[in-house]
Protein backbone atom coordinates (compact mmCIF):
# COMPACT_ATOMS: atom_id res chain seq x y z
CA UNK A 1 0.00 0.00 0.00
CA UNK A 2 1.36 3.27 -0.87
CA UNK A 3 1.16 6.36 1.69
CA UNK A 4 1.75 9.05 -0.94
CA UNK A 5 4.20 10.42 -3.06
CA UNK A 6 7.29 12.58 -2.51
CA UNK A 7 6.91 16.63 -3.16
CA UNK A 8 9.20 19.52 -2.32
CA UNK A 9 8.62 19.18 1.43
CA UNK A 10 8.82 15.03 1.75
CA UNK A 11 11.14 12.41 0.98
CA UNK A 12 11.05 8.82 0.91
CA UNK A 13 14.30 6.43 1.36
CA UNK A 14 14.18 2.74 0.73
CA UNK A 15 16.13 2.12 4.14
CA UNK A 16 18.97 3.64 6.08
CA UNK A 17 21.24 2.62 3.06
CA UNK A 18 20.57 5.47 1.37
CA UNK A 19 21.47 7.93 4.78
CA UNK A 20 23.86 10.11 3.23
CA UNK A 21 21.00 10.97 0.66
CA UNK A 22 19.01 11.28 3.39
CA UNK A 23 20.79 14.04 4.62
CA UNK A 24 21.47 15.34 1.43
CA UNK A 25 17.21 15.70 1.24
CA UNK A 26 16.95 17.25 4.85
CA UNK A 27 19.37 20.12 3.73
CA UNK A 28 17.73 21.09 0.59
CA UNK A 29 14.24 20.76 2.30
CA UNK A 30 15.42 23.12 4.78
CA UNK A 31 16.63 25.61 2.92
CA UNK A 32 13.47 25.69 0.48
CA UNK A 33 10.74 25.94 2.99
CA UNK A 34 12.41 25.34 6.49
CA UNK A 35 10.76 22.46 7.43
CA UNK A 36 9.90 19.04 6.11
CA UNK A 37 9.62 15.25 6.65
CA UNK A 38 11.56 12.08 5.66
CA UNK A 39 11.21 8.40 6.14
CA UNK A 40 13.26 5.52 5.64
CA UNK A 41 11.56 1.82 4.77
CA UNK A 42 9.59 3.42 1.85
CA UNK A 43 10.17 3.40 -1.83
CA UNK A 44 10.30 6.26 -3.64
CA UNK A 45 7.02 5.72 -5.35
CA UNK A 46 5.42 5.73 -1.73
CA UNK A 47 4.90 1.93 -0.99
CA UNK A 48 6.04 0.98 1.90
CA UNK A 49 8.62 -2.49 2.52
CA UNK A 50 9.85 -1.17 5.64
CA UNK A 51 13.47 -1.95 7.35
CA UNK A 52 14.92 -3.25 10.46
CA UNK A 53 15.02 -0.72 13.42
CA UNK A 54 17.03 -0.61 16.65
CA UNK A 55 18.26 1.82 18.76
CA UNK A 56 21.04 1.33 16.94
CA UNK A 57 19.83 2.53 13.71
CA UNK A 58 17.75 5.32 15.47
CA UNK A 59 21.31 6.27 16.76
CA UNK A 60 22.85 6.14 13.47
CA UNK A 61 20.21 8.52 11.81
CA UNK A 62 21.23 10.88 14.81
CA UNK A 63 24.10 11.02 14.75
CA UNK A 64 24.92 11.23 10.88
CA UNK A 65 22.02 14.45 10.96
CA UNK A 66 24.29 15.87 13.65
CA UNK A 67 27.94 14.80 12.14
CA UNK A 68 27.43 15.84 8.62
CA UNK A 69 24.56 19.20 8.64
CA UNK A 70 25.79 22.16 9.33
CA UNK A 71 24.24 24.72 11.32
CA UNK A 72 22.95 22.26 13.28
CA UNK A 73 19.65 21.15 13.59
CA UNK A 74 17.43 18.63 16.02
CA UNK A 75 15.06 16.71 14.12
CA UNK A 76 12.48 14.60 16.16
CA UNK A 77 13.59 11.19 15.35
CA UNK A 78 11.02 8.03 15.83
CA UNK A 79 10.14 4.36 14.89
CA UNK A 80 7.06 4.62 13.37
CA UNK A 81 4.65 1.46 12.11
CA UNK A 82 2.91 1.80 8.90
CA UNK A 83 1.21 -0.77 7.33
CA UNK A 84 2.39 -3.36 9.64
CA UNK A 85 5.72 -2.66 8.53
CA UNK A 86 8.45 -1.08 10.76
CA UNK A 87 9.88 2.61 9.29
CA UNK A 88 11.85 6.00 10.59
CA UNK A 89 10.24 9.22 10.48
CA UNK A 90 12.60 12.42 10.99
CA UNK A 91 10.51 15.14 11.18
CA UNK A 92 13.31 18.38 11.19
CA UNK A 93 12.97 22.40 11.24
CA UNK A 94 15.48 25.38 10.66
CA UNK A 95 15.29 28.88 10.21
CA UNK A 96 18.90 29.19 10.10
CA UNK A 97 19.57 28.85 6.30
CA UNK A 98 21.47 27.83 4.17
CA UNK A 99 22.08 24.89 6.08
CA UNK A 100 25.08 22.54 4.64
CA UNK A 101 24.92 18.92 4.23
CA UNK A 102 28.77 17.25 3.71
CA UNK A 103 29.95 20.88 3.36
CA UNK A 104 27.94 21.45 0.25
CA UNK A 105 24.66 23.57 -0.08
CA UNK A 106 21.49 22.23 -1.93
CA UNK A 107 17.98 23.11 -2.58
CA UNK A 108 14.58 21.41 -3.06
CA UNK A 109 13.42 21.36 -6.79
CA UNK A 110 9.74 19.10 -6.86
CA UNK A 111 10.89 15.84 -5.58
CA UNK A 112 15.21 16.20 -6.59
CA UNK A 113 17.64 17.42 -4.28
CA UNK A 114 19.86 19.90 -6.85
CA UNK A 115 23.19 21.73 -5.97
CA UNK A 116 22.75 25.50 -4.90
CA UNK A 117 23.81 27.51 -8.03
CA UNK A 118 27.06 30.06 -6.19
CA UNK A 119 24.59 33.06 -6.96
CA UNK A 120 22.08 31.44 -5.00
CA UNK A 121 24.00 30.22 -1.84
CA UNK A 122 25.58 34.21 -2.29
CA UNK A 123 22.24 35.40 -1.57
CA UNK A 124 21.21 33.54 1.35
CA UNK A 125 24.33 34.03 3.10
CA UNK A 126 23.78 37.99 2.38
CA UNK A 127 20.37 37.44 3.40
CA UNK A 128 21.08 35.43 6.51
CA UNK A 129 23.88 38.54 7.83
CA UNK A 130 21.28 41.19 7.07
CA UNK A 131 18.78 39.59 9.20
CA UNK A 132 21.35 38.68 11.96
CA UNK A 133 22.77 42.59 11.63
CA UNK A 134 20.77 45.22 11.58
CA UNK A 135 21.87 48.51 9.42
CA UNK A 136 20.72 51.14 12.37
CA UNK A 137 22.40 49.26 15.24
CA UNK A 138 25.64 49.42 13.72
CA UNK A 139 28.54 52.14 14.90
CA UNK A 140 28.51 54.76 12.44
CA UNK A 141 31.38 56.91 11.90
CA UNK A 142 30.07 60.16 13.85
CA UNK A 143 30.80 61.19 17.29
CA UNK A 144 27.84 62.92 19.74
CA UNK A 145 29.54 66.04 18.23
CA UNK A 146 28.34 65.34 15.05
CA UNK A 147 24.74 65.32 16.12
CA UNK A 148 22.35 68.59 15.96
CA UNK A 149 21.48 69.79 19.44
CA UNK A 150 18.26 71.75 17.67
CA UNK A 151 17.07 68.05 16.20
CA UNK A 152 17.68 66.67 19.23
CA UNK A 153 15.92 68.81 21.39
CA UNK A 154 13.10 68.95 18.98
CA UNK A 155 12.97 64.88 18.73
CA UNK A 156 12.62 64.78 22.39
CA UNK A 157 10.11 67.62 22.98
CA UNK A 158 7.61 65.85 20.28
CA UNK A 159 8.56 62.60 22.04
CA UNK A 160 7.19 64.24 25.50
CA UNK A 161 4.27 65.77 24.06
CA UNK A 162 3.44 62.44 22.65
CA UNK A 163 3.60 60.79 26.08
CA UNK A 164 5.95 58.31 24.85
CA UNK A 165 9.41 59.45 26.26
CA UNK A 166 9.42 60.95 29.93
CA UNK A 167 12.44 62.56 30.09
CA UNK A 168 13.75 66.28 29.75
CA UNK A 169 16.68 67.14 27.72
CA UNK A 170 20.13 67.88 29.68
CA UNK A 171 22.67 67.22 27.10
CA UNK A 172 23.59 65.48 23.66
CA UNK A 173 25.26 62.62 24.91
CA UNK A 174 22.90 62.02 28.14
CA UNK A 175 20.35 61.74 25.71
CA UNK A 176 21.92 59.78 23.03
CA UNK A 177 23.15 57.04 25.57
CA UNK A 178 19.25 57.12 27.29
CA UNK A 179 18.00 56.73 23.97
CA UNK A 180 20.16 53.84 23.45
CA UNK A 181 21.96 55.64 20.89
CA UNK A 182 25.71 56.03 21.76
CA UNK A 183 28.78 53.40 21.92
CA UNK A 184 31.03 54.65 23.40
CA UNK A 185 32.82 57.44 21.48
CA UNK A 186 30.56 56.95 18.08
CA UNK A 187 27.10 56.96 17.50
CA UNK A 188 25.22 54.84 16.19
CA UNK A 189 23.83 54.59 12.28
CA UNK A 190 19.96 55.25 13.17
CA UNK A 191 21.50 58.93 15.24
CA UNK A 192 23.74 59.59 12.04
CA UNK A 193 20.69 59.70 9.68
CA UNK A 194 17.84 60.93 12.05
CA UNK A 195 19.65 63.89 13.52
CA UNK A 196 23.06 64.76 12.39
CA UNK A 197 23.37 66.89 9.46
CA UNK A 198 25.46 64.90 7.16
CA UNK A 199 25.36 65.51 3.57
CA UNK A 200 25.10 61.82 3.08
CA UNK A 201 21.60 61.22 2.88
CA UNK A 202 19.39 62.99 0.03
CA UNK A 203 16.27 62.69 -1.83
CA UNK A 204 15.73 63.82 -5.52
CA UNK A 205 12.12 65.50 -6.07
CA UNK A 206 10.92 66.19 -9.70
CA UNK A 207 8.32 67.44 -11.43
CA UNK A 208 7.96 66.40 -15.01
CA UNK A 209 6.00 67.88 -18.03
CA UNK A 210 3.45 65.34 -19.37
CA UNK A 211 2.92 61.20 -18.12
CA UNK A 212 6.46 60.25 -18.54
CA UNK A 213 9.77 60.97 -17.32
CA UNK A 214 11.24 62.04 -20.06
CA UNK A 215 11.17 66.41 -20.01
CA UNK A 216 10.78 67.74 -16.32
CA UNK A 217 9.88 71.54 -15.36
CA UNK A 218 11.27 71.53 -12.17
CA UNK A 219 14.37 68.83 -10.32
CA UNK A 220 15.56 69.61 -6.78
CA UNK A 221 18.08 67.90 -4.67
CA UNK A 222 18.28 68.52 -0.91
CA UNK A 223 20.73 67.20 1.74
CA UNK A 224 19.74 66.51 5.57
CA UNK A 225 18.39 64.12 8.48
CA UNK A 226 15.49 62.18 7.77
CA UNK A 227 13.14 64.56 9.59
CA UNK A 228 14.52 67.38 7.38
CA UNK A 229 13.84 65.56 4.34
CA UNK A 230 10.38 64.80 5.11
CA UNK A 231 9.89 68.22 5.74
CA UNK A 232 11.11 68.97 2.90
CA UNK A 233 9.49 66.74 0.66
CA UNK A 234 6.23 66.97 1.86
CA UNK A 235 6.50 70.84 1.59
CA UNK A 236 7.26 70.51 -2.35
CA UNK A 237 4.62 68.34 -2.56
CA UNK A 238 1.87 70.64 -0.76
CA UNK A 239 3.82 73.56 -3.16
CA UNK A 240 3.10 71.67 -6.64
CA UNK A 241 -0.70 69.83 -6.50
CA UNK A 242 -3.81 71.49 -7.31
CA UNK A 243 -6.08 72.84 -4.10
CA UNK A 244 -9.78 73.10 -4.40
CA UNK A 245 -12.31 75.75 -1.86
CA UNK A 246 -14.98 74.84 0.09
CA UNK A 247 -17.07 76.78 3.46
CA UNK A 248 -17.52 75.52 5.91
CA UNK A 249 -20.64 77.81 6.90
CA UNK A 250 -18.33 80.60 8.67
CA UNK A 251 -16.67 83.43 6.22
CA UNK A 252 -13.61 80.84 6.30
CA UNK A 253 -12.40 78.95 3.15
CA UNK A 254 -11.40 75.60 3.59
CA UNK A 255 -8.92 74.43 1.22
CA UNK A 256 -8.42 70.62 0.08
CA UNK A 257 -5.60 69.36 -1.52
CA UNK A 258 -6.21 66.78 -4.55
CA UNK A 259 -4.36 64.17 -2.81
CA UNK A 260 -4.99 63.67 1.09
CA UNK A 261 -1.83 65.25 2.87
CA UNK A 262 -1.57 63.24 5.90
CA UNK A 263 -1.42 59.94 3.31
CA UNK A 264 1.68 61.73 1.48
CA UNK A 265 3.40 62.25 4.79
CA UNK A 266 2.35 58.86 6.08
CA UNK A 267 3.83 57.29 2.31
CA UNK A 268 7.22 59.89 2.91
CA UNK A 269 7.75 58.69 6.60
CA UNK A 270 7.61 55.01 5.47
CA UNK A 271 9.90 55.63 2.40
CA UNK A 272 12.58 57.03 4.83
CA UNK A 273 11.65 54.42 7.97
CA UNK A 274 11.80 51.40 5.57
CA UNK A 275 14.42 51.99 3.12
CA UNK A 276 17.22 50.20 2.22
CA UNK A 277 20.55 52.81 3.91
CA UNK A 278 23.41 50.56 3.00
CA UNK A 279 22.49 51.03 -0.84
CA UNK A 280 23.35 54.55 -2.98
CA UNK A 281 20.36 54.87 -4.35
CA UNK A 282 18.28 58.02 -3.00
CA UNK A 283 14.40 58.74 -1.82
CA UNK A 284 12.78 59.91 -4.79
CA UNK A 285 9.44 62.34 -5.17
CA UNK A 286 7.98 62.64 -8.72
CA UNK A 287 5.21 64.23 -9.49
CA UNK A 288 3.66 64.02 -13.22
CA UNK A 289 0.47 65.30 -14.86
CA UNK A 290 -1.26 62.37 -13.18
CA UNK A 291 -0.28 61.24 -10.91
CA UNK A 292 2.71 61.28 -7.77
CA UNK A 293 5.17 58.81 -7.23
CA UNK A 294 7.40 58.37 -3.82
CA UNK A 295 10.17 56.20 -3.91
CA UNK A 296 12.46 54.43 -1.38
CA UNK A 297 15.45 51.60 -2.47
CA UNK A 298 15.24 48.60 -0.74
CA UNK A 299 12.66 45.71 -1.45
CA UNK A 300 9.39 44.46 0.24
CA UNK A 301 9.56 41.96 2.61
CA UNK A 302 9.96 38.90 0.89
CA UNK A 303 7.24 36.87 0.23
CA UNK A 304 4.84 39.52 1.50
CA UNK A 305 2.40 41.71 -0.53
CA UNK A 306 0.89 45.33 0.76
CA UNK A 307 -2.35 43.21 0.68
CA UNK A 308 -1.19 41.22 3.95
CA UNK A 309 -0.99 44.51 6.00
CA UNK A 310 -3.80 46.68 4.37
CA UNK A 311 -6.59 43.72 4.56
CA UNK A 312 -4.66 41.31 6.43
CA UNK A 313 -3.31 41.08 10.02
CA UNK A 314 0.89 41.04 9.36
CA UNK A 315 2.25 42.56 12.08
CA UNK A 316 4.88 44.87 10.81
CA UNK A 317 8.38 43.57 9.45
CA UNK A 318 11.42 46.43 10.47
CA UNK A 319 14.56 46.40 8.05
CA UNK A 320 15.24 49.22 10.43
CA UNK A 321 13.86 49.25 13.61
CA UNK A 322 15.64 51.49 15.86
CA UNK A 323 14.77 54.21 13.60
CA UNK A 324 11.37 52.61 13.49
CA UNK A 325 11.26 52.95 17.49
CA UNK A 326 12.77 56.38 17.34
CA UNK A 327 10.09 57.55 14.92
CA UNK A 328 7.15 55.57 16.82
CA UNK A 329 8.80 57.74 20.00
CA UNK A 330 7.96 61.41 18.11
CA UNK A 331 4.98 60.03 16.55
CA UNK A 332 6.08 60.38 12.70
CA UNK A 333 5.07 56.65 13.32
CA UNK A 334 1.29 56.32 15.22
CA UNK A 335 1.85 52.48 15.45
CA UNK A 336 3.99 49.89 13.94
CA UNK A 337 2.76 47.98 10.75
CA UNK A 338 -0.24 50.53 10.35
CA UNK A 339 1.52 53.11 7.60
CA UNK A 340 0.16 51.33 4.34
CA UNK A 341 -3.29 50.83 5.54
CA UNK A 342 -3.74 54.35 7.13
CA UNK A 343 -2.66 55.59 3.34
CA UNK A 344 -5.27 53.74 1.99
CA UNK A 345 -7.95 54.92 4.21
CA UNK A 346 -7.07 58.22 3.90
CA UNK A 347 -7.32 57.93 -0.13
CA UNK A 348 -10.74 56.17 0.33
CA UNK A 349 -11.99 58.69 2.15
CA UNK A 350 -10.89 61.14 -0.23
CA UNK A 351 -11.93 59.41 -3.78
CA UNK A 352 -8.22 59.33 -4.77
CA UNK A 353 -6.81 56.12 -6.34
CA UNK A 354 -3.93 54.76 -4.30
CA UNK A 355 -1.39 52.04 -5.61
CA UNK A 356 1.82 50.46 -4.27
CA UNK A 357 4.20 49.12 -6.05
CA UNK A 358 6.96 46.16 -5.34
CA UNK A 359 10.00 46.75 -8.02
CA UNK A 360 12.91 44.73 -7.56
CA UNK A 361 15.36 47.31 -6.11
CA UNK A 362 12.62 49.55 -4.09
CA UNK A 363 9.07 50.39 -3.02
CA UNK A 364 6.69 52.87 -4.33
CA UNK A 365 3.84 54.47 -3.39
CA UNK A 366 1.79 55.98 -6.41
CA UNK A 367 -1.25 58.85 -6.17
CA UNK A 368 -3.14 59.26 -8.82
CA UNK A 369 -4.57 63.00 -9.92
CA UNK A 370 -7.55 64.01 -11.58
CA UNK A 371 -6.77 63.10 -15.56
CA UNK A 372 -8.23 66.11 -16.79
CA UNK A 373 -6.64 68.99 -15.68
CA UNK A 374 -8.12 71.61 -17.23
CA UNK A 375 -11.59 70.90 -16.77
CA UNK A 376 -10.57 70.11 -13.02
CA UNK A 377 -9.21 73.96 -13.24
CA UNK A 378 -12.14 75.20 -14.69
CA UNK A 379 -14.25 73.60 -12.18
CA UNK A 380 -12.09 74.62 -9.25
CA UNK A 381 -12.75 78.80 -10.78
CA UNK A 382 -15.94 77.96 -10.64
CA UNK A 383 -16.16 76.30 -6.72
CA UNK A 384 -13.82 79.61 -6.32
CA UNK A 385 -16.33 82.08 -7.98
CA UNK A 386 -19.38 80.41 -6.22
CA UNK A 387 -17.47 80.20 -2.48
CA UNK A 388 -16.38 84.00 -2.70
CA UNK A 389 -20.65 85.09 -3.76
CA UNK A 390 -21.55 82.76 -0.63
CA UNK A 391 -19.14 84.28 1.24
CA UNK A 392 -19.67 87.71 0.74
CA UNK A 393 -23.16 87.55 1.45
CA UNK A 394 -22.66 85.63 4.82
CA UNK A 395 -20.45 89.13 5.28
CA UNK A 396 -23.14 91.45 4.56
CA UNK A 397 -25.32 89.35 7.02
CA UNK A 398 -23.57 89.78 9.62
CA UNK A 399 -23.33 93.64 8.91
CA UNK A 400 -26.50 93.91 9.08
CA UNK A 401 -27.06 92.36 12.27
CA UNK A 402 -24.32 94.86 13.86
CA UNK A 403 -25.55 98.24 12.39
CA UNK A 404 -29.38 97.19 13.62
CA UNK A 405 -28.01 96.48 16.99
CA UNK A 406 -26.29 99.90 16.75
CA UNK A 407 -28.89 101.97 15.82
CA UNK A 408 -30.46 101.36 19.20
CA UNK A 409 -27.25 101.36 21.11
CA UNK A 410 -24.62 103.68 21.52
CA UNK A 411 -21.82 100.87 21.57
CA UNK A 412 -20.86 97.44 20.82
CA UNK A 413 -17.87 95.35 22.36
CA UNK A 414 -15.78 92.62 20.75
CA UNK A 415 -17.95 90.02 23.18
CA UNK A 416 -21.27 91.28 22.28
CA UNK A 417 -20.67 90.76 18.98
CA UNK A 418 -19.32 87.58 19.23
CA UNK A 419 -22.62 86.15 21.24
CA UNK A 420 -24.47 88.04 18.98
CA UNK A 421 -23.30 86.58 15.76
CA UNK A 422 -22.62 83.14 17.01
CA UNK A 423 -18.97 83.38 16.00
CA UNK A 424 -16.17 82.55 17.70
CA UNK A 425 -13.42 85.61 18.86
CA UNK A 426 -10.88 85.90 15.89
CA UNK A 427 -13.72 85.71 13.24
CA UNK A 428 -16.06 88.12 15.31
CA UNK A 429 -12.62 90.47 15.22
CA UNK A 430 -12.12 90.11 11.70
CA UNK A 431 -16.19 90.89 10.46
CA UNK A 432 -15.50 94.32 12.81
CA UNK A 433 -12.36 95.25 11.28
CA UNK A 434 -13.74 94.68 7.86
CA UNK A 435 -16.48 97.15 8.99
CA UNK A 436 -14.23 99.63 10.05
CA UNK A 437 -12.15 99.56 6.96
CA UNK A 438 -15.12 100.17 5.03
CA UNK A 439 -16.44 103.03 7.02
CA UNK A 440 -19.54 101.31 8.85
CA UNK A 441 -18.69 101.87 12.25
CA UNK A 442 -15.41 103.33 14.34
CA UNK A 443 -13.40 101.42 16.71
CA UNK A 444 -12.60 103.51 19.89
CA UNK A 445 -10.50 102.51 22.83
CA UNK A 446 -7.70 100.15 23.09
CA UNK A 447 -7.62 96.60 22.59
CA UNK A 448 -9.18 95.08 26.01
CA UNK A 449 -11.37 98.53 26.27
CA UNK A 450 -12.30 98.71 22.68
CA UNK A 451 -16.00 99.84 21.25
CA UNK A 452 -17.36 99.91 18.06
CA UNK A 453 -19.90 103.18 17.39
CA UNK A 454 -21.88 103.50 14.33
CA UNK A 455 -20.36 106.12 12.00
CA UNK A 456 -22.24 108.82 11.30
CA UNK A 457 -22.82 110.37 8.01
CA UNK A 458 -21.95 113.89 7.19
CA UNK A 459 -24.99 116.23 6.12
CA UNK A 460 -26.19 115.91 2.52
Amino acid sequence: MKIGQENETLEFKKSTGELKEGIISIVAIINKHNSGDIYFGVRNDGMVTGQDVSDKTLRDVSQAVSNHIEPKIFPQIEHVIINNQNCIHVAFSGEHVPYFAYGRAYLRVADEDKLMPPKELERYILKKNKALEKWDAGVSDCAPGDVSEDALKEFLERANIAGRVNYVYTNKRDVLNKLGLLVGARVINAAKVLFASSRDLEIQMAIFATMERLTFNDIKRHSGNVFELIDIAEKYVRNNIKWRVELDGSIHRREIPEIPMEAVREALVNSFCHRDYQVSQNNEVAIYKNRIEIYNPGAFPEGLTPDDFIKGSERSIKRNPKIAQLMYYSKDVESFGTGLKRITQACEAAGVKVEFQLLKAGFMVVFYRLENAKADKKADKKADKKADKKAEKKQQQYHAKIIEYLKVREFVTNSVAREMLKLAASTTKRVLADMVEHDLIVAEGERRTRRYTLKMMPPQ
